[in-house]
């Protein structure tokens, strides 16, 4: 293949191959070229100090080398087999000893094939049909989890509204919407509809955290009313804590959904439950009425389950999470100080291993008040951090291990002039 030099380039012939451009993922106009530690280089050869990390996955960091070994150990062995191997069982293990509502787990290949699966089991063990999803859930791009991702428009709730063409009427009639971090809106939806069969939910709803007591309140209320509790743990598992959300919060849900970090950077997610739960997947078991159908050529892929293994592996290791929240916490401080300094209302909000910043005077507790004043001022914030090498999302910011004291001082420099680029932008448009 011809080697091109410029993003330019690349970018060109991606406008005929692929639909605005991308994947669907991200800014199509940067195209990285590879990635080392806690940096990322682009085509143009840029260099950037990343907290994209791939969305997530990459919390050790690009080519580690305890992984990377790993990985190259298992592909003289075989890179996928669509049969049981001993990686994947392995893996199975090493998820069962760490989750807590996790007897058993079955393999997919991307968090949002997971979600589905997820909401797909409650269905089959519970014999209902609604689900009830909160207002600005992510959960992949199922039909169901298509309704009320990010809607353009207030609806009086339990409306659903879709968020993409080509999802039929009946699947926003089989879900409800509720606001996030609204317990009396959940127990007045559950005492209405007896045929709802579970409430799946982030823990940490994009980067909004739960307000004291709500998990919890969640748990209760579904014990209560015979519904399943799903946490979507794709990003929050073996990230907030190895346990991840469940040992973080305390709250322990009937299903969960795994994903990125277990994959240690390739494509591999999974769902686990109890085992009675779980026997839905065993025809055997629970009959042909009752089972639920799942293969996947890539599931429990050996390679996958290899990095993910050991990614696994060197988060146990004494220190790692304590290390993770200080680093987060610092670069939270660092923000906070910087636009403190320049006088410019915001609120950091999220978790040390996952925040962003909304430019606001309000408080954020759920989809229709993490809203910026001025979009235009998160827009300014980002071009500025990407000019001076940070490389993140819009809309997150994820920390990972391999920072450096380096990164951190970069980091900060590029906070503060951010904040001033941002606060002259304010008073030329003022």
């Amino acid at each position: 293949m011809q080697k091109l030099t410029t993003q330019a380039e690349w970018t060109q012939r991606a406008r005929a191959v692929l639909p605005a451009a991308g994947f669907g993922n991200f800014d199509a106009s940067i195209v990285i070229a590879r990635g080392e530690g806690s940096h990322v280089w682009d085509e143009d050869g840029n260099e950037y100090i990343d907290y994209l990390i791939g969305s997530g996955p990459m919390l050790l960091g690009h080519g580690d080398d305890e992984v990377m070994e790993a990985v190259l150990e298992q592909l003289p062995k075989g890179m996928t087999f669509f049969a049981n191997n001993a990686q994947g069982i392995a893996l199975a293990e090493a998820i069962v000893d760490a989750v807590p509502c996790c007897e058993q787990v079955r393999f997919v290949t991307s968090g949002g094939e997971a979600d589905m699966y997820a909401i797909r089991l409650a269905r089959a063990y519970t014999g209902k049909s609604k689900i009830l999803k909160f207002e600005g859930g992510y959960h992949g791009m199922s039909a169901e989890a298509q309704m009320s991702l990010a809607p353009a428009r207030a609806v009086n709730f339990p409306t659903a509204v879709p968020d993409s063409a080509g999802i039929p009427q009946g699947v926003a009639d089989e879900m409800l919407i509720a606001p996030f971090n609204d317990l009396e809106a959940v127990a007045l939806l559950l005492s209405e509809h007896d045929d709802i069969a579970a409430i799946i939910a982030e823990p940490l709803q994009r980067i909004i955290p739960a307000a004291p007591g709500f998990l919890q309140g969640l748990r209760a209320l579904c014990d209560k009313h015979g519904v399943l509790l799903i946490f979507d743990e794709i990003v929050t598992g073996f990230r907030l804590a190895y346990g991840g959300a469940q040992e973080r919060y305390g709250v322990t849900p009937d299903i969960c959904t795994l994903g990125k970090i277990i994959g240690g950077g390739f494509p591999l997610a999974a769902l686990g439950a109890s085992v009675e739960i779980m026997a839905h997947f065993d025809k055997t078991h629970v009959g042909a009425e009752k089972w639920l159908m799942q293969l996947g050529t890539l599931s429990g892929n050996p390679v996958a389950a290899a990095a993910g293994l050991k990614t696994m592996e060197i988060l146990r290791r004494p220190g790692q999470y304590d290390r993770l929240r200080a680093l987060g916490q610092s670069l939270m401080d660092m923000q906070t100080m910087a636009l403190t300094e320049a006088g410019i209302a915001h609120r950091v909000c999220g978790d040390p291993t996952l925040f962003d910043i909304y430019f606001t005077s309000h408080d954020v507790k759920d989809y229709r008040s993490a809203k910026h004043l001025d979009p235009q001022d998160n827009a300014t914030w980002n071009a500025s951090l990407r000019e001076q090498g940070i490389f993140k999302s819009p809309g997150k910011l994820y920390p990972s291990l391999a920072l450096t004291e380096s990164d951190l001082h970069q980091t900060k420099e590029a906070f503060r002039n951010a904040a001033v680029a941002l606060e002259s932008s304010k008073s030329v448009n003022a």
